[in-house]
């Protein structure tokens, strides 16, 4: 029997099946940052996947990377979401949101003039970004002084509580790919005197009181978090992944989550492996991974152990009916159309079609 088609409790969620859907920036909620009709048709498609995971969502009304993401900081957005969960458990899904701020991975020229902030005062080097101005180089952030860190916290458990109201069967905690709690995370950024720079524990502090922030409101066993160690997406390392990858999966091990998501660069790559290898050995729970992972190797690794869920992206954005299509025999793939990854409207976002219609 297919390992990725068997059944898995995580924390309070029951998935019927270990393909997850990962957490997708596709920008159709436009400069409100409302979710709409679109998209709840969107993740309605996708409802047959264990578990659906949003796009990142923003936290507070000033922290916009992309102009287009869902936010989850308003009653507006709240009732957004609410249209699109309920569509999702219309078709018998379980949907989750991905919680983020973008620290200094944004420009004040998409949140009305504010100054990114970040753990330090540094902007990604050598990258720009799309801006109502057109493309721009990166700022220089703001380092948030010790005292506005509780706002941040605050932030997120109020996003966590929102997410509930909108119906969220739960959260994760974004704190990969050089975003906010990234930039606390990795020492090639973080360079803090306070108790949220220098060791490890003290860069981890953030992520850590983000979760139990998020789980006093909703519960433990509906809060998950992803980090990415090894991925160097917005201009980020880290001296000693490895230790990084253990302390916070022993922290994590402590807290009862739902799930741990580890995303990679590409599970293939040696260093890859052996950071999953620590993240098995010190993470007491449901360990999912995400990078680069075909069918084969999904079922490879949930069969051997070294993941619980396997978490698929692009295959995701072309396929809606990805779980079928890998329970059929040679099931062929829609190729994502990447030229419409980010534009308005449903071409390259619900018009991909089905197994049936693709072989009619």
């Amino acid at each position: 029997m297919s390992k990725l088609h068997s059944t898995l409790q995580a924390g309070e969620l029951a998935l019927k099946n270990r393909i997850v859907m990962a957490p997708l920036t596709r920008t159709r909620a436009g400069p409100t940052h409302v979710p709409n009709a679109l998209m709840a048709e969107y993740y309605a498609q996708r409802a047959s996947a264990g578990l659906v995971m949003t796009e990142c969502s923003m936290v507070a009304a000033d922290a916009s990377a992309f102009m287009g993401e869902g936010g989850i900081f308003n009653a507006e957005t709240v009732a957004g979401w609410r249209r699109v969960t309920d569509a999702v458990h219309a078709k018998g899904g379980l949907i989750m949101i991905q919680i983020w701020h973008p620290g200094r991975a944004t420009h004040e020229a998409i949140n009305g003039g504010v100054q990114p902030v970040s753990s330090s005062a540094h902007a990604i080097r050598e990258q720009s970004t799309h801006t109502p101005k057109g493309k721009l180089p990166y700022p220089v952030p703001r380092a948030l002084a010790t005292a506005e860190i509780p706002g941040i916290v605050a932030a997120f458990r109020a996003a966590a509580k929102a997410a509930r109201a909108a119906g969220f069967d739960g959260v994760q905690i974004h704190g990969a790919h050089g975003y906010l709690v990234d930039q606390f995370l990795r020492d090639s950024l973080n360079d803090r005197s306070d108790d949220y720079g220098g060791s490890i524990a003290n860069r981890a502090r953030l992520l850590l009181e983000v979760i139990d922030a998020a789980s006093a409101e909703i519960g433990a066993g509906r809060v998950a978090v992803r980090i990415s160690p090894l991925v160097g997406f917005n201009d980020m390392s880290d001296s000693d992944p490895e230790a990084l990858t253990a302390y916070v999966a022993e922290e994590l091990s402590k807290r009862h989550l739902a799930f741990f998501e580890l995303r990679h660069e590409d599970w293939k790559l040696p260093r890859e492996r052996a950071l999953a290898e620590l993240a098995r050995k010190h993470y007491k729970g449901v360990l999912m991974r995400n990078g680069g992972f075909d069918q084969a190797a999904g079922e490879e690794a949930v069969g051997s152990g070294a993941a619980d869920a396997i978490v698929y992206g692009k295959a995701f954005i072309a396929n809606p009916d990805l779980v079928e299509r890998f329970a059929g025999k040679d099931a062929p793939l829609n190729a994502v159309d990447f030229g419409h990854l980010y534009t308005p409207g449903p071409v390259g976002y619900t018009d991909y079609p089905a197994l049936e219609a693709a072989s009619a």
